[in-house]
């Protein structure tokens, strides 16, 4: 099916004069997660991860994906003829590299420009051009193959009110502007469709988990242009767009409306719009390539959101601690698979008030699926959970209140005196992140090394980032502030940020553990050397000690523990009751 498909593909390529073709995985508007109908690289190469890109030429087949899908594509592209790159390892070539080495001078390079974004494909057309090759960025070939392909989605939308945002959408774009005149911009051209939901205070369903729609913006100093499917907007929607000067055009006319554009000065971040976005510019006007204004002022919620976060928060808790409790009773009593482990935590979430959905695909990992990093349950490897070991489960929801991302490993049966440690090492990094102090604006390749240093001094590591933006009832990925040593670049940590504390410890073939709370940036205290900040924790579950070994923490740390133990119970033990409440109390005493 697979090389059926890729040989239809050359035939394409053929016709249309291009020697190799790029498919990313992205959709139009560089988002992290896709809807189906985006979904090309899956269907040409039968990779399913959510990262990967494929390169097809008249001899060779390419499929460049990170470590955390190594596994799985080398066993999804097995007898389909697609050689696996394994991005990051030593003598692998980057795209780039592989398209310029393989295309010969004269020769064109094609793609759909759509999906590329404009930073990649500006890097290189100029590559391209030193060796005389062009890029013909406007084929959509697969589409011509894919006869069954889903529709594109096209759902209503809902307004996300005031009460739960803090901020109405004339004060959103008022700020924006305000950003655009420091810049000398008359126009910002947006395309990330987070940013447009915060913008303009409305959610949608047209991409799995993220509650968003599929849409693009321009904003000028006295009205904006909205480009979206008309169905899918209420009278009353409409009446409020209307009165904030927001038009509602078609979602295709992105692209002549800005070849028709007349202001001199446009802002776009060229990492978030596409190529065909920036093609469709005139060349002469001025390009003003800055990170985009909304993705500035949503990285620092409002009170109203931080208050709302904290309130998700305390539900999300009670859901997980009952299923913490819940895994503990049956593991080993019943049949559980790690598929019906995530479905009965998601029964629990549901159980919540205005609980909408998760945040992300949920990742259980029994044993050694636990060492990859970002395993994904299918068919055919959802393992029995048994009375032993580590279950790792990495799983998060949307409420109106807010998104939430929580990890736990939770402990099922004797543990060995090194998984103990182990345990204990991460959460002593979770610990000392969660208890950091410092001044304003600093970044998180400073705060890195507090996660990291428990494990360090036993020559231990892990290979991710240790934290990560959080958006409002958005993305569960967002930037642009990060906790990572190599993230030198970046916003520095301010007052509103929620982010990510997830240290862990991964051992390959045996098991891995996490421990992921989600933290809001707080203001201490000010003096003479500025304004300190800090981090309040949000997520309310308890950490397992049937796993901890005291001697491996400090008396600090210990307090820590102790200190957050004491706010879980306060926050969750009024939803519990009878063996859960009794359970809760030893799960949350003072060691």
């Amino acid at each position: 099916m697979i090389k059926e498909r890729i040989s239809k593909l050359r035939e394409l390529m053929k016709e249309a004069g291009v020697s190799a073709y790029l498919i990313e995985t992205e959709d139009f508007h560089g988002s992290e997660y896709v809807g189906e109908y985006f979904k090309e690289r899956a269907y040409m190469s039968g990779f399913t991860g959510s990262a990967g890109s494929l390169i097809v030429t008249m001899e060779k087949a390419a499929l460049w994906t990170d470590g955390r899908y190594f596994l799985q594509a080398a066993d999804q592209l097995k007898d389909s003829g697609i050689e696996l790159m394994k991005m990051g390892t030593p003598g692998t070539q980057t795209t780039k590299e592989f398209l310029l080495a393989e295309v010969k001078e004269g020769e064109a390079i094609g793609f759909d420009g759509r999906t590329i974004s404009a930073l990649y494909a500006i890097d290189l057309k100029k590559k391209a051009d030193k060796k005389k090759i062009t890029l013909k960025a406007e084929l959509d070939l697969p589409d011509k193959i894919w006869t069954d392909r889903p529709k594109l989605l096209s759902r209503p939308v809902w307004e996300l009110g005031t009460e739960y945002t803090g901020m109405g959408r004339g004060e959103k774009l008022t700020k924006v502007r305000e950003m655009m005149k420091k810049e000398n911009a008359d126009v910002f051209v947006l395309s990330s469709i987070d940013d447009i939901a915060w913008l303009l205070n409305l959610r949608g369903d047209d991409v799995e988990c993220n509650p968003v729609f599929l849409s693009y913006m321009i904003i000028f100093n006295e009205k904006a242009y909205l480009y979206a499917d008309k169905k899918i907007f209420s009278e009353e929607i409409k009446k409020g767009l209307s009165e904030a000067d927001v038009e509602i055009r078609e979602y295709n006319n992105i692209y002549s409306d800005l070849k028709a554009l007349t202001p001199e000065n446009i802002l776009l971040d060229e990492t978030k719009v596409n190529y065909a976005i920036l093609n469709s510019i005139d060349g002469s006007k001025n390009i003003i390539n800055k990170l985009n204004p909304t993705t500035l002022l949503k990285m620092i919620k409002t009170p109203v959101e931080m208050e709302n976060m904290r309130k998700a928060h305390i539900k999300d808790g009670v859901a997980v601690t009952k299923f913490m409790y819940w895994i503990k009773k049956h593991a080993g009593t019943e049949e559980i698979t790690e598929i019906s482990g995530a479905e009965k935590l998601e029964e629990f979430r549901r159980q919540q008030e205005n609980y909408l959905g998760p945040s992300f695909e949920p990742i259980f990992a029994y044993g050694p699926h636990g060492a990859i990093v970002h395993y994904s349950a299918t068919e055919e490897t959802d393992a029995q959970i048994k009375a032993e070991s580590f279950l790792l489960a990495d799983t998060g929801g949307q409420y109106l209140e807010g998104t939430t991302d929580i990890t736990r490993t939770f402990v099922l049966g004797e543990l060995t005196e090194e998984q103990k440690k182990i345990y204990t090492l991460v959460l002593a990094g979770n610990l000392e992140l969660g208890a950091a102090k410092f001044l304003e604006n600093v970044k998180g390749c400073v705060l890195d090394m507090l996660a990291r240093q428990p494990l360090w001094q036993y020559g231990l590591d892990y290979n991710h980032g240790t934290g990560h933006g959080v958006g409002y009832l958005l993305n569960v990925h967002e930037g642009p502030q990060r906790i990572a040593y190599g993230a030198y670049t970046g916003e520095g940590f301010k007052e509103g940020m929620i982010t990510s504390n997830e240290p862990g410890m991964y051992l390959t073939g045996q098991y891995g553990v996490r421990l992921e709370n989600l933290t809001v940036c707080v203001k201490r205290e000010k003096n003479e050397y500025g304004q300190f900040l800090g981090f309040d924790t949000l997520t309310m579950v308890p950490w397992d000690l049937e796993a901890v070994d005291k001697k491996y923490l400090t008396e600090r740390q210990v307090r820590l523990l102790n200190e957050y133990h004491r706010q879980v119970f306060d926050a969750v033990s009024p939803y519990m009751e009878n063996e859960e409440l009794e359970w809760l109390k030893t799960a949350t005493r003072a060691i």
